[in-house]
């Protein structure tokens, strides 16, 4: 670990632990339910155009350590290098089954596999693409410091509605800011308040596409 990831330590060991458990629990519990709906959505993926069930991209992950992020593919490419595009509105690279699931957040179910081998967690910053990480790191600051607690599958930036597509420095400038927040304030109560304000925002499919 390098001083720059020890900005925000977090809480101590029995509040990391307990973050840890839930994680492991809540994600374990809701694997086992989807199980089906796994069944279902990888059929429709593998019917719907050729090319992986999964997509896997490398994600940078708590202290800067690097890992590969799943979810069920929802575009025709698959991009992994120095320069990769932002999802916008109506992109033409989306899949049919691919529009449905990026709005539903469906694709981002198989990250519950992340959560329970530990490269994510339930509530924290959105990991980004590393293509995007070295682009605003360089730009942004603070940027670094929201890798001093793992990635989450929500955060306190997607409840506040910072989500969408990235068009300007702004957009990325305000989710950053979040979560640097939440680096600094988390706390398992924290954490199940922004999962029940996710479940809302995953119905309404707010600045999803």
């Amino acid at each position: 670990m390098t001083d720059e990831f020890k900005v925000f330590p977090g809480r101590g060991i029995v509040h990391r632990a307990a973050k840890r458990m839930l994680d492991v629990v809540i994600a374990t519990t809701a694997l086992v339910i989807l199980i089906p709906a796994f069944v279902v959505i990888a059929l429709l993926v593998r019917l719907d155009s050729p090319g992986p069930i999964l997509f896997r991209q490398r994600r940078t992950g708590l202290n800067g350590r690097i890992f590969r992020i799943l979810k069920f593919r929802t575009m025709s490419v698959i991009e992994d290098g120095h320069a990769i595009s932002h999802a916008t509105r109506n992109d033409p690279r989306v899949t049919r089954i691919g529009d449905f699931l990026r709005k539903s957040s469906l694709d981002e179910m198989p990250q519950l596999i992340n959560v329970i081998l530990g490269h994510m967690s339930l509530v924290g910053p959105r990991p980004h693409a590393l293509a995007h990480d070295a682009q605003y790191g360089a730009l942004l600051p603070q940027y670094v410091q929201r890798f001093a607690v793992r990635p989450g599958l929500t955060g306190l930036a997607q409840v506040k509605g910072f989500r969408g597509e990235i068009h300007q420095l702004d957009c990325m400038e305000q989710r950053v800011n979040a979560d640097v927040e939440y680096v600094k304030t988390w706390s398992i109560l924290s954490d199940i308040v922004i999962l029940f304000q996710t479940v809302p925002l995953i119905l309404r499919r707010v600045n999803a596409y």
